[in-house]
């Protein structure tokens, strides 16, 4: 029989009680932070059609949006965020997934004819799977004291994307950006953030509507 000590009810109370005020607190945040990127997401995009995915919880969500105009034929994301709501397991998420997350898949109707690929060096435990990775070239570059992982077929496109990272409103939160002619897409991996996204988002709708309709991406 385990018998229970009064100090340790009353520690059982007090965590539960700021469990509680935590969820409701973290679960709030969260719920600001979504509808804030849903929003200045799309006041960006201006999809024609669009479709969403709950996460479950208070995590996140799916977007799709058909676009269809200028080079964009859809534009895709989704968005992960901290689970602020849980006070048990919030701090081990600090150290697993470490921030928020948005990743950003556009598609667009010009073909892209090469690989190339910019990661944050150091950011993955464990490397992203790149088909046919043992075929490209590969250097460190380095951007705003920030040091990316080069892969690609031709080192202009690497210039290109470079391009973009230094453009956007924090270096250290481009995680990974990539130009991927099996799937035809463009994907951006970042951190996003509630003050620069819609700047960050306005960016790389420009990039795809202004350099991948450019040689040496378009036919």
């Amino acid at each position: 029989m385990v018998t229970v000590t009064s100090g340790l009810l009353l520690a059982i109370m007090v965590l539960a009680g700021i469990s509680s005020i935590q969820f409701y607190k973290g679960r709030k945040l969260n719920l600001q932070l979504m509808q804030h990127y849903l929003r200045s997401i799309e006041e960006v995009v201006k999809p024609e059609d669009k479709d969403y995915v709950w996460l479950g919880g208070y995590i996140g969500f799916r977007a799709k949006y058909k676009v269809n105009r200028e080079n964009i034929r859809k534009f895709e994301y989704t968005l992960t965020l901290l689970p602020r709501h849980s006070i048990l397991y919030f701090p081990i998420s600090l150290f697993v997934s470490r921030h928020d997350k948005l990743y950003v898949v556009v598609r667009p109707f010009a073909q892209i004819k090469r690989e190339a690929h910019l990661i944050q060096k150091g950011y993955y435990r464990f490397k992203p799977g790149i088909e046919g990775e043992e075929l490209l070239q590969r250097e460190v570059v380095e951007i705003n004291g920030i040091k990316y992982e080069a892969l690609f077929e031709k080192r202009r496109d690497v210039e290109l994307l470079k391009s973009l990272v230094e453009g956007l409103s924090k270096v250290k939160n481009i995680k990974h950006v990539s130009l991927t002619p099996k799937t035809n897409v463009f994907y951006v991996f970042m951190k996003p953030e509630p003050d620069t996204i819609e700047e960050d988002i306005k960016k790389i709708v420009a990039f795809a509507n202004e350099k991948i309709k450019e040689s040496p991406f378009s036919p």
